[in-house]
C-alpha cells in the first residue's frame, strides 16, 4: 500500500503540476490570468491522483504508469515552449 501512496505523492504532484501547466498555457489569452485558478485547482487535483493510485494492484505498476505520464506531460510542456507555441 505504501508504494502506491508514495506513487501518487512523488510522481502524482508532477503530473499534476503539468496537467495544470498544460490547462494554463493553452487557455487563451497570457498564462497569468490562470495562476489562482490553476493553484486552486492542482491540489484536489494531486490528492485525485493519490486516491486513483491506489487503485493500481500493485506499487510498481503505479510506479511505472504514474511516472510515465508524468514524464511524457512534462516533455510535452517542454516540446510546446521549444516549439514556440507557449511562452
Amino acid at each position: 500500500m505504501w508504494a502506491r501512496v508514495s506513487a501518487g505523492i512523488v510522481p502524482g504532484f508532477f503530473l499534476a503540476a503539468a496537467l495544470v501547466g498544460l490547462v494554463s498555457w493553452l487557455w487563451p489569452g497570457p498564462w497569468e490570468s490562470t495562476m489562482v485558478i490553476g493553484l486552486l485547482a492542482f491540489f484536489p487535483l494531486w490528492i485525485g491522483i493519490v486516491c486513483a493510485s491506489l487503485r493500481f494492484s500493485s506499487g510498481k505498476r503505479a510506479w511505472l504508469w504514474l511516472g510515465g505520464l508524468a514524464l511524457f506531460a512534462q516533455g510535452l510542456l517542454w516540446l510546446l515552449q521549444l516549439s514556440g507555441w507557449v511562452r
